[in-house]
């Protein structure tokens, strides 16, 4: 154990592989996809060490799984139990891809509750908290567990599904809030909304708004604006996937750093193209294995996660867990080449978000002949003195950033979407439509 009481690596380490093997026997052979795979790789639930793991058991892929769903409908053979025991079902939002549904049993969907309630304990939110999902509950995972796990911790939990954002905040006054849970995009959203109502937020009791679902709250200048926006709350970012569960929460101590939930994660990061694995510092891919939900787990599962791993053994805060600085840097499947520079959405949102005045933005993408060109649209707030000057201020700190012309244009107050789950700002435009 550490001087601050957590795990130290050789523990962590310890309990992983314990959890690995026992995990292990009991998929082979119940669990026919993973029986069939680990037969391939010559895998077996006699794994020595985390290395030999590592070195034997194949990746997971999105692809894998989709085909396998495809070819047995409707829930695919990544089952360890037979159907009658699963209870819970939940289906990945399509925003990258094909959905994936998910089903779980009472002991899996408590393993992700349990991880959850270490989301809030890293937040300091107690029994004492009220907590408000600003959030429409539908098939995906979204804060199902966290609704559940905040239960659990005594909190009174307020859903805010099939709302207006007026009434959702009218809600967060009224029954003084402590605690918001939504996405980054939202939380802007909702600030916005209370300035337009005449809403003042500094009446409220909110402390914490924790988010989740976009890169947005480990992004310097997007935290910035929430926090402005939302006077005396501290931003905490947290992601996940319906696919793995919850599986980081931020640093109490340094914002802007996600700690991974190990022992109940075995956490990699490799190249995206060669699944190589990198030394701490390297931008790379996170590969997750999930230790817990053992009805539906996933066994090196290349989630398309950018992290980028501390090479630090020892957290400030204490902990010995992989330590991810930046959060989330965005999406494999997210990158644009633009007249040869890389460019990820939250390297832009990073660029954006530091402009006073902005409201909305949404880039738009065309491709002719394998090359790429972007067009940013900048909605001013709303009575913004100078919208040129806000353009024209724009497509400099975009040149300056990236060395690259970015044209922006101005779009009229409220034209541009806005978004309540995972925003989609960047879209393709095919070329026919592709005249500004």
């Amino acid at each position: 154990m550490s001087e601050a009481g957590f795990p130290d690596r050789a523990t962590i380490e310890a309990q992983q592989l314990v959890d690995l093997q026992a995990l292990l026997s009991e998929l082979i052979p119940a669990n026919r996809f993973y029986t069939e795979k680990f037969a391939a790789a010559g895998l077996t639930s006699a794994v020595s060490s985390l290395d030999e793991f590592l070195r034997t058991a194949p990746f997971t892929t999105k692809p894998e799984l989709v085909d396998d769903q495809r070819a047995h409908p409707p829930y695919g053979t990544n089952l360890t139990y037979p159907l009658e025991q699963y209870t819970r079902f939940n289906q990945t939002s399509g925003t990258t891809g094909t959905p994936l549904r998910w089903l779980d049993t009472n002991e899996s969907w408590g393993w992700m509750v349990d991880n959850w309630v270490e989301v809030y304990r890293s937040c300091g939110v107690g029994p004492k908290d009220r907590i408000y999902f600003a959030f429409s509950f539908g098939p995906f995972l979204g804060f199902w567990t966290a609704f559940d796990a905040g239960a659990s911790l005594g909190c009174l939990c307020i859903p805010g599904g099939g709302l207006s954002s007026a009434a959702r905040l009218r809600a967060i006054l009224d029954n003084q809030i402590t605690t918001l849970c939504c996405t980054p995009t939202y939380a802007i959203r909702l600030g916005e909304v209370a300035a337009q109502e005449g809403l003042d937020l500094r009446e409220g009791a909110v402390t914490a708004i924790i988010v989740a679902g976009e890169p947005g709250g480990s992004l310097p200048s997007t935290r910035a604006r929430i926090e402005t926006l939302w006077p005396g709350a501290r931003v905490h970012d947290h992601h996940g996937m319906t696919e793995v569960g919850p599986a980081s929460y931020e640093c109490p101590e340094r914002t802007g750093v996600l700690h991974l939930m190990e022992p109940a994660f075995i956490p990699e990061v490799v190249n995206p193209e060669t699944g190589a694995p990198l030394v701490p510092g390297e931008s790379g891919e996170l590969v997750l294995t999930n230790l817990g939900r053992t009805a539906s787990p996933l066994i090196r599962y290349r989630t398309g996660d950018l992290v980028r791993a501390s090479g630090d053994m020892v957290c400030t805060c204490g902990r010995s867990t992989l330590v991810l600085e930046g959060g989330i840097l965005g999406r494999t499947d997210d990158m644009v080449l633009v007249r040869g520079v890389n460019l990820y959405p939250s390297a832009v949102e990073e660029v954006v978000r530091a402009v006073e005045g902005v409201a909305e933005y949404r880039v738009e993408i065309r491709t002719d002949r394998a090359m790429s060109e972007l067009i940013l649209r900048l909605e001013p707030a709303r009575d913004w003195a100078d919208p040129e000057g806000l353009r024209k201020e724009m497509e400099g700190r975009l040149r300056a950033a990236f060395n690259l012309r970015i044209p922006v244009t101005l779009e009229p107050a409220g034209s541009l979407p806005r978004f309540e789950l995972k925003a989609q700002r960047w879209v393709r435009i095919p070329l026919e439509q592709g005249s500004a």
